[in-house]
């Protein structure tokens, strides 16, 4: 096994249907085409050896590297340091059509000499599908023509005619090689391009400075409609870039991760396939998204969301599934990499997901509060999208009961999860707001009755008065960080005795020098060998749940610590382990969207606490609008939501 650069030395650039991870040394190690969800062209991230990767490495012996964005942009750009010059490498993929899904994407490498004299060894090396097809590959004087059965990759040289800075080009056992020597102010680099029309040919550099400012001035104009002005600017920022590049534009999708298989604990076996859409991320991504300003955004995935709701036609099938791919279809067969080692070591290395096909309540919880969050801010629930409702919620009615396999997709049996039970709440609870204000047809007494046999549950199976505090599964005393959630989405007050007595339980628990943990598996086994880090969401709710317990000054440096873990950009795996490594899928939409809720919520907050500002209970200040924003699909105003209450003045809590 070679030496894997780590999770965190990598960063993302993408073109918003497919995206590749670019280490700190200058590697792609990670590319699939045509979509996120595409089998890979480059791999190494998972197989060193085996995987393909595209390396650009400074000849010098000794050098030092750095690495940035430019500012507000998805432009990366890798700076080597030598004793003979400075170089670096600029690393972009010009945006690919919003509408419409395209199978040519271009990843663009500039190498660049800004001082003395610097030269690159370069290797292209594609494994087509995991490395499970082999290819051919084709020199010409533009450059190389990789084909497999099912892809084809050109590699353009960029250069300038009757230069000599180009040369020692090569084709070894279906890899492309050359080196490449700049002197201080020279431009030079490749263009991989899948599907190009025609073969490969000389770039100049003239045409990738202007690909390059071009792709500057979208990224720009993108963050342009940002309206957050907060305490975190550059890091809410960096996190709302990160989800747009993790967006497939033509549907409004937004994936969990752009990669498969980085393990939850090195060496172990919780390696998932996260390069598809989760319905549970609905509820999250409207709120950032709208609470950023990004209205079109929010309007397309709510769109995708309705989509899913009106494909439920068989009333013996669960409504939703867990997951999608990004054009809304759901074969999600899991399967192993067998011939792969794994991210370290960290076998197997799986594409497909299996737990797409288990039964979650929770996602209809969050279903439901994205569609009503929605409906509320001037997008609203159409016709037929209600009619599928009505179905979607009638089938909660009659399945919140049941044992499920939660929020973590556990596989060790199904259990009568707490957070199930309260996203059901959740279901219920916005399908009843949506209809009684609206005036939909529903069959609101039934929904009422319903809603309220769950709340009653939860508070009397799903609270232990051993441990005092809400717990994991009905009659259990196995903590669970899912439930920092509940004043969130309105269940509970943030002052109520029993809610501070469970977010104590849980900082005394799962909580590790501010960092927490999604529950013990040793307490409660998961059906998995091994542990795992903290979970970065996670944290981020608790931050969230601080402040809306009114302790403002230990949510700060919980949310100022957080921010230390980030790697170099600004990004987020799944998890932290102890030595503060990043652990699982990089990045992972779940952790941004849940800084940038934690962000909004905890500026609100503090703003609330400060001197001369007009008195407000403790409770909770939810996400502040600064004014009414335009619809994108030029109909509504979104009306602001008010920094009273996060839900309607009808909201009743019963003690």
């Amino acid at each position: 096994m070679s030496e894997h650069p780590l999770i965190d030395d990598h960063g993302l650039i993408g073109d918003l249907q497919t995206a590749a991870l670019v280490s700190t040394g200058g590697s792609v190690d990670w590319f699939c085409s045509p979509r996120f969800d595409s089998p890979s062209i480059f791999g190494a991230l998972l197989d060193s050896e085996n995987g393909g990767h595209w390396s650009i490495t400074p000849q010098a012996r000794t050098y030092a590297t750095r690495q940035l964005y430019y500012p507000d942009t998805c432009v990366l750009l890798t700076r080597f340091m030598t004793e003979q010059g400075v170089g670096s490498i600029v690393d972009f993929m010009p945006p690919a059509s919003p509408h419409s899904p395209t199978r040519r994407h271009r990843l663009v490498r500039m190498l660049r000499c800004t001082r003395g004299e610097i030269s690159f060894d370069i290797e292209v090396a594609p494994r087509f599908d995991y490395a499970r097809q082999p290819h051919e590959v084709t020199s010409c004087t533009g450059g190389w023509d990789f084909v497999s059965r099912d892809t084809r990759a050109t590699v353009h040289v960029v250069d300038a005619p009757g230069d000599e800075c180009v040369g020692d080009r090569a084709t070894r056992a279906g890899d492309a090689c050359m080196t490449v020597r700049l002197r201080a102010g020279m431009t030079r680099g490749l263009v991989l391009e899948t599907f190009a029309d025609g073969q490969a040919r000389m770039v100049s550099p003239e045409e990738c400075e202007r690909l390059l400012e071009d792709t500057i001035s979208f990224w720009h104009g993108w963050l342009a409609h940002s309206r957050y002005t907060g305490r975190w600017r550059e890091t809410v920022n960096r996190s709302a870039l990160t989800l747009k590049l993790m967006t497939y534009a033509p549907t409004g999708a937004m994936i969990a991760a752009p990669t498969t298989s980085l393990p939850e604990q090195v060496g172990g076996e919780r390696n998932w396939d996260y390069r598809y859409t989760w319905v549970r991320d609905a509820s999250l991504s409207l709120h950032a998204l709208l609470g950023l300003g990004f209205t079109e955004e929010a309007v397309a995935f709510t769109e995708w969301l309705g989509d899913r709701v009106q494909e439920y036609t068989e009333p013996g099938e669960h409504p939703l599934k867990v997951m999608y791919r990004v054009d809304g279809s759901c074969d999600l067969e899991e399967q192993t990499l067998g011939h792969w080692e794994g991210y370290r070591g960290s076998a197997p290395a799986r594409v497909g997901n299996g737990a797409a096909d288990q039964l979650q309540l929770d996602i209809y919880g969050s279903a439901l509060e994205c569609l009503h969050f929605a409906d509320q801010q001037g997008l609203p629930t159409t016709c037929r999208i209600w009619q599928a409702l009505i179905d979607t919620v009638d089938w909660v009615c009659e399945n919140w009961d049941r044992p499920e396999a939660g929020i973590w997709e556990t596989r060790g049996g199904d259990k009568d999860f707490t957070y199930g039970r309260l996203m059901s709440w959740v279901a219920l609870d916005r399908a009843i707001r949506m209809a009684t204000r609206s005036g939909r047809p529903a069959e609101v007494q039934r929904w009422t009755k319903e809603r309220d046999a769950v709340y009653w549950q939860i508070l009397q199976r799903g609270w232990s008065p051993g441990r005092a505090a809400f717990t994991q599964y009905l009659g259990s005393d196995v903590l669970d960080s899912a439930v920092l959630r509940m004043p969130a989405v309105g269940f509970i007050p943030p002052q109520d005795p029993r809610w501070l007595s469970t977010l104590d339980a849980i900082k005394n628990d799962l909580v590790s020098d501010g960092l927490v943990y999604r529950y013990d598996p040793f307490a409660s086994p998961d059906g998995l060998l091994g542990s795992e880090g903290t979970f970065s969401a996670c944290t981020f709710w608790y931050v969230e749940a601080l402040a809306r317990a009114g302790h403002l000054r230990e949510a700060r440096l919980v949310f100022e610590k957080m921010l230390t873990y980030a790697n170099h950009l600004g990004l987020y795996s799944e998890e932290i382990g102890l030595t503060g490594e990043q652990l699982g899928n990089f990045p992972q939409a779940l952790t941004h969207l849940a800084l940038v809720t934690a962000a909004l919520s905890l500026d609100a907050h503090l703003d609330a606490a400060k001197p001369g500002f007009p008195p407000t209970s403790p409770g909770p200040v939810p996400y502040l609008y600064a004014q009414p924003m335009a619809s994108a699909a030029g109909s509504m105003p979104v009306m602001p939501v008010t920094p009273t209450t996060p839900y309607p003045s009808d909201h009743v809590i019963r003690r």
